[in-house]
Protein backbone atom coordinates (compact mmCIF):
# COMPACT_ATOMS: atom_id res chain seq x y z
CA UNK A 1 0.00 0.00 0.00
CA UNK A 2 1.30 3.46 -0.89
CA UNK A 3 1.93 5.72 2.09
CA UNK A 4 -0.30 8.81 2.21
CA UNK A 5 1.26 12.03 0.97
CA UNK A 6 2.53 14.20 3.81
CA UNK A 7 0.45 17.23 4.75
CA UNK A 8 0.79 19.91 7.38
CA UNK A 9 -1.66 20.90 10.07
CA UNK A 10 -2.38 24.04 8.03
CA UNK A 11 -3.70 21.85 5.23
CA UNK A 12 -5.97 20.24 7.82
CA UNK A 13 -7.28 23.73 8.69
CA UNK A 14 -7.90 24.40 4.98
CA UNK A 15 -9.82 21.10 4.69
CA UNK A 16 -12.09 22.10 7.61
CA UNK A 17 -12.60 25.50 5.96
CA UNK A 18 -13.75 23.83 2.75
CA UNK A 19 -16.22 21.62 4.63
CA UNK A 20 -17.56 24.11 7.19
CA UNK A 21 -16.38 27.66 6.44
CA UNK A 22 -18.66 29.28 9.04
CA UNK A 23 -17.75 26.93 11.86
CA UNK A 24 -15.97 28.93 14.62
CA UNK A 25 -12.21 28.34 14.69
CA UNK A 26 -11.11 31.04 17.15
CA UNK A 27 -13.10 32.78 19.88
CA UNK A 28 -11.95 36.09 21.38
CA UNK A 29 -13.56 39.01 23.17
CA UNK A 30 -14.15 40.51 19.69
CA UNK A 31 -16.23 37.52 18.60
CA UNK A 32 -15.71 34.35 16.55
CA UNK A 33 -13.47 33.84 13.53
CA UNK A 34 -14.76 31.13 11.23
CA UNK A 35 -12.65 28.52 9.48
CA UNK A 36 -13.28 30.07 6.07
CA UNK A 37 -12.08 33.49 7.17
CA UNK A 38 -9.13 32.03 9.05
CA UNK A 39 -7.95 29.96 6.07
CA UNK A 40 -8.33 32.91 3.69
CA UNK A 41 -6.26 35.16 5.97
CA UNK A 42 -3.58 32.48 6.32
CA UNK A 43 -3.31 32.09 2.54
CA UNK A 44 -3.21 35.83 1.96
CA UNK A 45 -0.37 36.39 4.41
CA UNK A 46 1.46 33.27 3.23
CA UNK A 47 1.44 34.61 -0.33
CA UNK A 48 2.94 37.85 0.96
CA UNK A 49 5.62 35.93 2.85
CA UNK A 50 6.54 33.91 -0.25
CA UNK A 51 6.94 37.18 -2.13
CA UNK A 52 9.34 38.31 0.63
CA UNK A 53 11.48 35.21 0.21
CA UNK A 54 10.09 32.98 2.95
CA UNK A 55 10.57 29.31 2.18
CA UNK A 56 12.32 26.17 3.41
CA UNK A 57 14.80 26.74 6.26
CA UNK A 58 13.88 30.44 6.55
CA UNK A 59 13.01 31.36 10.15
CA UNK A 60 10.31 33.97 10.74
CA UNK A 61 10.08 35.60 14.15
CA UNK A 62 6.37 36.05 14.96
CA UNK A 63 6.06 38.87 17.48
CA UNK A 64 2.41 39.79 17.98
CA UNK A 65 0.03 40.18 20.91
CA UNK A 66 -2.01 37.02 21.61
CA UNK A 67 -4.99 36.95 19.26
CA UNK A 68 -6.19 35.92 15.82
CA UNK A 69 -3.35 37.79 14.06
CA UNK A 70 -0.76 35.68 15.91
CA UNK A 71 -2.56 32.45 14.92
CA UNK A 72 -2.76 33.57 11.29
CA UNK A 73 0.90 34.62 11.18
CA UNK A 74 2.22 31.38 12.66
CA UNK A 75 0.15 29.23 10.33
CA UNK A 76 1.04 31.41 7.32
CA UNK A 77 4.75 30.75 7.89
CA UNK A 78 4.07 27.01 7.68
CA UNK A 79 1.85 27.52 4.63
CA UNK A 80 4.74 29.38 2.95
CA UNK A 81 7.09 26.49 3.74
CA UNK A 82 9.15 28.32 6.35
CA UNK A 83 9.80 27.92 10.08
CA UNK A 84 8.33 30.03 12.87
CA UNK A 85 9.84 31.37 16.07
CA UNK A 86 7.13 32.81 18.31
CA UNK A 87 8.23 35.60 20.63
CA UNK A 88 6.41 36.73 23.76
CA UNK A 89 6.32 40.50 23.35
CA UNK A 90 6.00 40.89 27.12
CA UNK A 91 9.62 39.79 27.61
CA UNK A 92 12.42 42.32 28.15
CA UNK A 93 14.02 43.78 25.02
CA UNK A 94 17.41 42.18 25.60
CA UNK A 95 15.80 38.76 26.00
CA UNK A 96 13.80 39.17 22.79
CA UNK A 97 16.90 40.23 20.88
CA UNK A 98 18.83 37.19 22.16
CA UNK A 99 16.02 34.78 21.25
CA UNK A 100 15.66 36.21 17.74
CA UNK A 101 19.39 36.18 17.10
CA UNK A 102 19.97 32.73 18.56
CA UNK A 103 17.00 31.34 16.69
CA UNK A 104 18.32 32.58 13.36
CA UNK A 105 15.39 34.86 12.53
CA UNK A 106 15.62 35.98 8.90
CA UNK A 107 12.20 37.70 8.83
CA UNK A 108 10.03 39.52 11.36
CA UNK A 109 6.22 39.38 11.39
CA UNK A 110 4.70 41.98 13.67
CA UNK A 111 2.25 44.90 13.69
CA UNK A 112 2.61 48.65 13.26
CA UNK A 113 2.22 49.32 16.98
CA UNK A 114 5.22 47.11 17.82
CA UNK A 115 7.41 47.72 14.78
CA UNK A 116 9.23 50.70 16.30
CA UNK A 117 10.22 48.69 19.36
CA UNK A 118 10.96 45.35 17.72
CA UNK A 119 12.66 46.57 14.55
CA UNK A 120 15.94 47.41 16.32
CA UNK A 121 15.81 44.13 18.28
CA UNK A 122 15.32 41.74 15.35
CA UNK A 123 17.85 42.22 12.57
CA UNK A 124 15.51 41.18 9.78
CA UNK A 125 13.06 42.75 7.29
CA UNK A 126 9.57 43.13 8.72
CA UNK A 127 6.10 42.28 7.42
CA UNK A 128 3.32 44.14 9.23
CA UNK A 129 0.13 42.11 9.44
CA UNK A 130 -2.01 45.23 9.74
CA UNK A 131 -0.39 46.96 6.76
CA UNK A 132 -0.98 44.36 4.06
CA UNK A 133 -2.35 45.63 0.73
CA UNK A 134 -6.15 45.61 0.58
CA UNK A 135 -5.95 43.63 -2.64
CA UNK A 136 -3.06 41.80 -4.18
CA UNK A 137 -2.19 38.90 -6.41
CA UNK A 138 -4.02 35.62 -5.79
CA UNK A 139 -2.37 33.26 -3.29
CA UNK A 140 0.51 31.26 -4.63
CA UNK A 141 0.23 27.54 -5.23
CA UNK A 142 1.65 26.42 -1.93
CA UNK A 143 3.67 23.24 -1.76
CA UNK A 144 3.89 20.93 1.23
CA UNK A 145 7.16 21.29 3.16
CA UNK A 146 9.43 18.27 3.25
CA UNK A 147 9.08 16.33 6.53
CA UNK A 148 12.78 16.98 7.27
CA UNK A 149 12.46 20.72 6.67
CA UNK A 150 12.56 23.03 9.69
CA UNK A 151 9.11 23.78 11.17
CA UNK A 152 9.79 25.88 14.26
CA UNK A 153 12.40 27.02 16.72
CA UNK A 154 11.73 26.99 20.46
CA UNK A 155 14.08 27.69 23.33
CA UNK A 156 14.92 25.70 26.42
CA UNK A 157 17.30 26.73 29.18
CA UNK A 158 20.24 24.60 30.19
CA UNK A 159 21.84 24.41 33.61
CA UNK A 160 23.39 27.86 33.08
CA UNK A 161 20.03 29.40 32.19
CA UNK A 162 21.25 30.39 28.70
CA UNK A 163 18.54 29.77 26.08
CA UNK A 164 19.26 26.92 23.66
CA UNK A 165 17.46 27.12 20.27
CA UNK A 166 15.71 23.79 19.64
CA UNK A 167 15.13 22.93 15.95
CA UNK A 168 11.96 20.91 15.26
CA UNK A 169 11.12 19.58 11.81
CA UNK A 170 7.76 19.46 10.02
CA UNK A 171 7.46 15.67 10.13
CA UNK A 172 7.80 15.62 13.90
CA UNK A 173 5.38 18.50 14.45
CA UNK A 174 2.62 17.18 12.19
CA UNK A 175 2.95 13.64 13.54
CA UNK A 176 2.68 14.98 17.07
CA UNK A 177 -0.33 17.26 16.51
CA UNK A 178 -2.26 14.42 14.89
CA UNK A 179 -1.39 12.16 17.83
CA UNK A 180 -2.79 14.81 20.20
CA UNK A 181 -5.99 14.95 18.16
CA UNK A 182 -6.36 11.17 18.06
CA UNK A 183 -5.34 10.32 21.62
CA UNK A 184 -7.50 13.03 23.18
CA UNK A 185 -10.54 12.54 20.91
CA UNK A 186 -10.51 16.14 19.72
CA UNK A 187 -13.05 17.07 17.07
CA UNK A 188 -15.39 19.76 15.72
CA UNK A 189 -17.18 19.99 19.07
CA UNK A 190 -14.02 20.59 21.11
CA UNK A 191 -13.54 23.99 22.78
CA UNK A 192 -10.07 24.49 24.23
CA UNK A 193 -8.51 27.34 26.17
CA UNK A 194 -5.02 28.51 25.25
CA UNK A 195 -3.25 28.52 28.61
CA UNK A 196 0.42 28.33 27.61
CA UNK A 197 1.99 31.75 26.99
CA UNK A 198 3.33 32.62 23.53
CA UNK A 199 6.96 31.69 23.03
CA UNK A 200 6.54 28.33 24.79
CA UNK A 201 6.09 25.27 22.62
CA UNK A 202 3.04 24.16 24.62
CA UNK A 203 1.19 27.10 23.05
CA UNK A 204 1.58 25.35 19.68
CA UNK A 205 -0.32 22.35 21.07
CA UNK A 206 -2.90 24.62 22.70
CA UNK A 207 -3.63 26.45 19.45
CA UNK A 208 -3.09 24.11 16.54
CA UNK A 209 -4.16 20.69 17.83
CA UNK A 210 -7.79 21.84 18.20
CA UNK A 211 -7.65 23.63 14.85
CA UNK A 212 -6.25 20.54 13.13
CA UNK A 213 -9.25 18.68 14.60
CA UNK A 214 -11.83 21.21 13.42
CA UNK A 215 -12.45 22.41 16.97
CA UNK A 216 -12.39 25.86 18.49
CA UNK A 217 -9.63 27.59 20.47
CA UNK A 218 -10.39 30.39 22.96
CA UNK A 219 -7.92 33.27 23.25
CA UNK A 220 -8.27 35.75 26.12
CA UNK A 221 -5.99 38.23 27.85
CA UNK A 222 -3.43 36.42 29.97
CA UNK A 223 -4.43 38.46 33.02
CA UNK A 224 -7.80 36.67 32.97
CA UNK A 225 -6.07 33.32 33.30
CA UNK A 226 -3.81 34.22 36.21
CA UNK A 227 -6.66 34.75 38.69
CA UNK A 228 -8.78 31.81 39.73
CA UNK A 229 -12.10 33.65 39.68
CA UNK A 230 -11.67 35.14 36.21
CA UNK A 231 -10.36 31.79 34.97
CA UNK A 232 -13.61 30.20 36.14
CA UNK A 233 -15.62 32.97 34.44
CA UNK A 234 -13.72 32.40 31.18
CA UNK A 235 -14.43 28.66 31.16
CA UNK A 236 -18.13 29.35 31.74
CA UNK A 237 -18.48 32.24 29.28
CA UNK A 238 -16.87 30.45 26.33
CA UNK A 239 -18.03 26.91 27.06
CA UNK A 240 -14.49 25.56 27.40
CA UNK A 241 -14.40 21.77 27.80
CA UNK A 242 -10.69 20.98 27.29
CA UNK A 243 -7.33 22.09 28.68
CA UNK A 244 -4.40 20.71 26.69
CA UNK A 245 -1.55 22.46 28.49
CA UNK A 246 -1.66 23.09 32.21
CA UNK A 247 0.88 22.50 34.95
CA UNK A 248 0.33 20.75 38.30
CA UNK A 249 1.25 24.03 40.01
CA UNK A 250 -1.58 25.81 38.20
CA UNK A 251 -4.04 23.02 38.97
CA UNK A 252 -3.09 23.28 42.64
CA UNK A 253 -3.64 27.04 42.49
CA UNK A 254 -7.10 26.60 40.94
CA UNK A 255 -8.02 23.99 43.55
CA UNK A 256 -7.80 26.65 46.25
CA UNK A 257 -10.77 28.53 44.73
CA UNK A 258 -14.21 26.90 45.11
CA UNK A 259 -15.45 28.48 41.87
CA UNK A 260 -12.39 27.45 39.86
CA UNK A 261 -12.47 23.96 41.38
CA UNK A 262 -16.09 23.63 40.31
CA UNK A 263 -15.10 24.55 36.74
CA UNK A 264 -12.40 21.87 36.79
CA UNK A 265 -15.12 19.34 37.56
CA UNK A 266 -17.05 20.48 34.48
CA UNK A 267 -14.21 19.87 31.99
CA UNK A 268 -14.17 16.87 29.67
CA UNK A 269 -10.37 16.68 29.49
CA UNK A 270 -7.41 18.14 31.40
CA UNK A 271 -3.86 17.44 30.20
CA UNK A 272 -1.05 18.23 32.62
CA UNK A 273 2.67 18.50 31.89
CA UNK A 274 5.87 20.31 32.80
CA UNK A 275 6.19 19.06 36.39
CA UNK A 276 5.56 16.01 38.53
CA UNK A 277 1.81 15.43 38.89
CA UNK A 278 2.33 13.23 41.93
CA UNK A 279 2.06 15.94 44.64
CA UNK A 280 -1.25 17.15 43.17
CA UNK A 281 -2.62 13.62 43.12
CA UNK A 282 -1.35 12.92 46.65
CA UNK A 283 -3.37 15.91 47.84
CA UNK A 284 -6.56 14.39 46.40
CA UNK A 285 -6.43 16.38 43.18
CA UNK A 286 -7.85 13.63 40.95
CA UNK A 287 -11.27 14.08 42.50
CA UNK A 288 -11.24 17.74 41.45
CA UNK A 289 -11.10 16.88 37.74
CA UNK A 290 -14.49 15.67 36.62
CA UNK A 291 -13.44 14.29 33.24
CA UNK A 292 -10.30 12.66 31.89
CA UNK A 293 -6.97 13.65 33.46
CA UNK A 294 -3.89 12.91 31.36
CA UNK A 295 -0.33 13.14 32.64
CA UNK A 296 1.97 14.12 29.77
CA UNK A 297 5.74 13.78 29.84
CA UNK A 298 8.35 14.95 27.35
CA UNK A 299 10.98 17.62 26.69
CA UNK A 300 10.94 20.42 24.13
CA UNK A 301 13.73 18.58 22.32
CA UNK A 302 11.25 15.82 21.42
CA UNK A 303 8.30 17.93 20.19
CA UNK A 304 6.62 18.53 23.54
CA UNK A 305 5.24 15.12 24.57
CA UNK A 306 6.80 11.65 24.46
CA UNK A 307 4.63 9.61 26.86
CA UNK A 308 1.15 9.92 28.29
CA UNK A 309 -0.79 8.32 31.14
CA UNK A 310 -4.53 8.38 31.63
CA UNK A 311 -4.91 8.90 35.37
CA UNK A 312 -7.59 6.58 36.82
CA UNK A 313 -10.24 7.75 39.24
CA UNK A 314 -8.34 6.15 42.12
CA UNK A 315 -4.67 6.71 41.23
CA UNK A 316 -1.62 5.21 42.87
CA UNK A 317 -0.09 8.25 44.57
CA UNK A 318 3.02 6.37 45.67
CA UNK A 319 4.51 6.65 42.18
CA UNK A 320 4.76 9.27 39.44
CA UNK A 321 3.38 7.32 36.50
CA UNK A 322 3.97 8.86 33.07
CA UNK A 323 2.61 5.98 31.02
CA UNK A 324 3.71 4.71 27.66
CA UNK A 325 5.22 6.22 24.53
CA UNK A 326 2.95 7.99 22.05
CA UNK A 327 2.79 6.82 18.44
CA UNK A 328 6.02 7.31 16.53
CA UNK A 329 8.10 7.59 19.70
CA UNK A 330 10.49 5.14 21.34
CA UNK A 331 11.70 5.45 24.95
CA UNK A 332 14.85 3.65 26.06
CA UNK A 333 16.15 3.45 29.63
CA UNK A 334 19.93 3.25 29.52
CA UNK A 335 22.64 2.86 32.14
CA UNK A 336 25.76 5.10 32.20
CA UNK A 337 27.44 2.74 29.71
CA UNK A 338 24.58 3.09 27.22
CA UNK A 339 23.10 -0.36 27.87
CA UNK A 340 19.37 -0.92 28.23
CA UNK A 341 18.36 -1.70 31.81
CA UNK A 342 16.01 -4.50 32.79
CA UNK A 343 12.38 -3.89 33.78
CA UNK A 344 12.16 -2.56 37.31
CA UNK A 345 15.67 -1.07 37.24
CA UNK A 346 16.47 2.64 37.15
CA UNK A 347 17.82 4.09 33.93
CA UNK A 348 18.21 7.46 32.25
CA UNK A 349 15.41 8.28 29.81
CA UNK A 350 16.51 8.45 26.17
CA UNK A 351 13.86 9.33 23.57
CA UNK A 352 13.88 8.50 19.87
CA UNK A 353 11.46 8.60 16.97
CA UNK A 354 9.74 11.11 14.73
CA UNK A 355 9.65 13.96 17.24
CA UNK A 356 13.37 14.14 18.07
CA UNK A 357 14.73 17.58 17.23
CA UNK A 358 17.38 18.22 14.63
CA UNK A 359 19.47 19.57 17.50
CA UNK A 360 20.41 22.92 19.02
CA UNK A 361 20.88 25.79 16.60
CA UNK A 362 24.48 27.00 16.49
CA UNK A 363 25.62 24.55 19.19
CA UNK A 364 27.15 21.51 17.46
CA UNK A 365 29.08 20.28 20.51
CA UNK A 366 26.01 20.41 22.75
CA UNK A 367 23.95 18.73 20.02
CA UNK A 368 26.47 15.89 19.73
CA UNK A 369 26.45 15.41 23.50
CA UNK A 370 22.67 15.42 23.99
CA UNK A 371 21.61 13.71 20.73
CA UNK A 372 23.71 10.50 20.51
CA UNK A 373 23.11 7.71 17.96
CA UNK A 374 20.54 5.10 18.93
CA UNK A 375 22.58 1.90 19.45
CA UNK A 376 19.42 -0.20 19.24
CA UNK A 377 17.70 1.58 16.35
CA UNK A 378 18.05 1.51 12.56
CA UNK A 379 21.05 3.16 10.86
CA UNK A 380 21.00 6.92 11.32
CA UNK A 381 18.54 6.85 14.23
CA UNK A 382 19.26 9.22 17.10
CA UNK A 383 18.16 9.60 20.71
CA UNK A 384 17.73 12.58 22.99
CA UNK A 385 19.40 12.11 26.38
CA UNK A 386 16.99 13.76 28.81
CA UNK A 387 18.79 13.66 32.15
CA UNK A 388 15.61 12.20 33.68
CA UNK A 389 15.46 8.93 35.60
CA UNK A 390 12.72 6.33 35.28
CA UNK A 391 11.93 2.64 35.56
CA UNK A 392 9.72 0.49 33.36
CA UNK A 393 7.14 -2.07 34.47
CA UNK A 394 6.78 -5.34 32.55
CA UNK A 395 3.71 -3.92 30.75
CA UNK A 396 5.80 -1.01 29.44
CA UNK A 397 4.46 1.66 31.80
CA UNK A 398 7.08 4.18 32.87
CA UNK A 399 7.46 5.61 36.37
CA UNK A 400 9.25 8.96 36.51
CA UNK A 401 11.87 9.16 39.26
CA UNK A 402 12.95 12.76 38.88
CA UNK A 403 15.89 14.57 37.41
CA UNK A 404 19.28 12.98 37.71
CA UNK A 405 20.51 16.44 38.72
CA UNK A 406 17.65 16.98 41.22
CA UNK A 407 18.02 13.75 43.15
CA UNK A 408 19.32 14.68 46.60
CA UNK A 409 21.62 12.69 48.86
CA UNK A 410 20.85 13.22 52.57
CA UNK A 411 23.17 11.35 54.92
CA UNK A 412 23.77 8.73 52.25
CA UNK A 413 20.08 8.33 51.36
CA UNK A 414 18.76 9.24 47.91
CA UNK A 415 15.75 11.54 48.25
CA UNK A 416 13.14 12.57 45.67
CA UNK A 417 11.71 16.00 46.66
CA UNK A 418 8.39 15.17 44.96
CA UNK A 419 7.73 12.47 47.55
CA UNK A 420 8.07 14.98 50.40
CA UNK A 421 5.96 17.53 48.54
CA UNK A 422 3.18 14.96 48.14
CA UNK A 423 3.30 14.13 51.84
CA UNK A 424 3.08 17.83 52.75
CA UNK A 425 0.10 18.38 50.47
CA UNK A 426 -1.77 15.61 52.26
CA UNK A 427 -1.87 17.92 55.33
CA UNK A 428 -5.34 19.54 55.50
CA UNK A 429 -3.94 23.06 55.88
CA UNK A 430 -1.22 22.90 53.20
CA UNK A 431 -2.32 24.16 49.78
CA UNK A 432 1.07 24.30 48.06
CA UNK A 433 4.51 22.81 48.71
CA UNK A 434 7.95 22.87 47.11
CA UNK A 435 11.00 21.19 48.68
CA UNK A 436 14.49 22.43 47.85
CA UNK A 437 17.98 21.28 48.74
CA UNK A 438 20.08 23.78 50.67
CA UNK A 439 23.73 23.71 51.71
CA UNK A 440 25.24 25.11 54.91
CA UNK A 441 28.68 26.70 55.32
CA UNK A 442 30.21 23.26 55.91
CA UNK A 443 28.87 21.86 52.66
CA UNK A 444 26.21 19.74 54.34
CA UNK A 445 22.91 19.30 52.47
CA UNK A 446 19.61 19.86 54.21
CA UNK A 447 15.99 20.14 53.08
CA UNK A 448 13.88 23.27 53.06
CA UNK A 449 10.09 23.18 52.62
CA UNK A 450 8.21 26.15 51.18
CA UNK A 451 4.50 25.92 51.93
CA UNK A 452 1.29 27.89 51.43
CA UNK A 453 -2.03 27.69 53.22
CA UNK A 454 -3.72 28.83 56.47
CA UNK A 455 -0.81 27.71 58.65
CA UNK A 456 -0.63 30.54 61.20
CA UNK A 457 -1.73 28.20 63.98
CA UNK A 458 0.28 25.20 62.76
CA UNK A 459 3.80 24.97 64.19
CA UNK A 460 6.86 23.47 62.53
CA UNK A 461 6.77 20.72 65.14
CA UNK A 462 3.21 19.83 64.17
CA UNK A 463 4.18 19.70 60.48
CA UNK A 464 7.11 17.43 61.30
CA UNK A 465 4.88 15.18 63.40
CA UNK A 466 2.45 14.92 60.47
CA UNK A 467 5.23 14.03 58.03
CA UNK A 468 6.72 11.52 60.47
CA UNK A 469 3.62 9.37 60.00
CA UNK A 470 4.74 8.51 56.45
CA UNK A 471 8.35 9.68 55.97
CA UNK A 472 11.64 8.46 57.46
CA UNK A 473 13.82 10.89 59.45
CA UNK A 474 16.27 11.60 56.60
CA UNK A 475 13.38 13.02 54.51
CA UNK A 476 12.34 15.53 57.18
CA UNK A 477 12.73 19.23 56.19
CA UNK A 478 14.76 21.31 58.63
CA UNK A 479 13.00 24.55 57.78
CA UNK A 480 9.39 25.38 56.85
CA UNK A 481 9.03 28.71 55.07
CA UNK A 482 5.45 29.95 54.93
CA UNK A 483 4.49 31.91 51.81
CA UNK A 484 1.30 33.58 50.68
CA UNK A 485 1.84 32.14 47.19
CA UNK A 486 4.56 30.02 45.63
CA UNK A 487 6.52 31.81 42.91
CA UNK A 488 6.14 30.39 39.41
CA UNK A 489 8.02 30.80 36.16
CA UNK A 490 6.45 32.47 33.15
CA UNK A 491 5.28 29.06 31.92
CA UNK A 492 3.48 28.29 35.21
CA UNK A 493 5.98 25.89 36.79
CA UNK A 494 7.17 26.28 40.38
CA UNK A 495 10.18 28.63 40.36
CA UNK A 496 12.66 26.62 42.41
CA UNK A 497 15.51 28.97 41.57
CA UNK A 498 13.66 31.87 43.22
CA UNK A 499 12.90 29.75 46.29
CA UNK A 500 16.55 28.85 46.70
CA UNK A 501 17.68 32.44 47.17
CA UNK A 502 20.40 32.63 49.86
CA UNK A 503 18.98 32.51 53.40
CA UNK A 504 20.53 32.03 56.83
CA UNK A 505 21.03 28.36 57.69
CA UNK A 506 18.58 27.31 60.42
CA UNK A 507 19.81 26.62 63.91
CA UNK A 508 19.84 22.86 64.57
Amino acid sequence: MTAPAPRTFVEDIRAHADRAPRSPAVLTADGPTGYGELAARIDRLAARLVAHGVGPERVCAVALPPGVDAVVATAAVVRAGGAFLTLDTGLPDLRLAALASGGGAAHLITCAALAGRLGPLVDAPAVLVDRLPAAGPPPAAFGTPHPRSLAYVSHTSGSTGAPHPVLIEHGGLDTYLRAVVRDNSLGPGTVTLQLAPPGYDASIRDTFAPLAAGGCVVLVERSRLLHAESFADTVTEYGVDTLLSTTPSFLGFLAQSPRAAERLRSLRLVCSSGESLRPFLAAGGRALVGGRLVNQYGPSECTMTSTRHEVPADPDTSADTVGTAIDGTVVRLLDPQGREVADGRTGEVHIGGAGVARGYGGRPALTADRFPPDPYGPPGARLYRTGDLARRAPDGTLTYLGRADRQIKIRGHRVDPAEIEGALLAHPEVTGAVVTAETDDRGRTWLGAHVTGPLADTTDAQLRAFLARTLPPHMMPRRFTRLERLPVTHSGKADRRALRAPQPEPVS
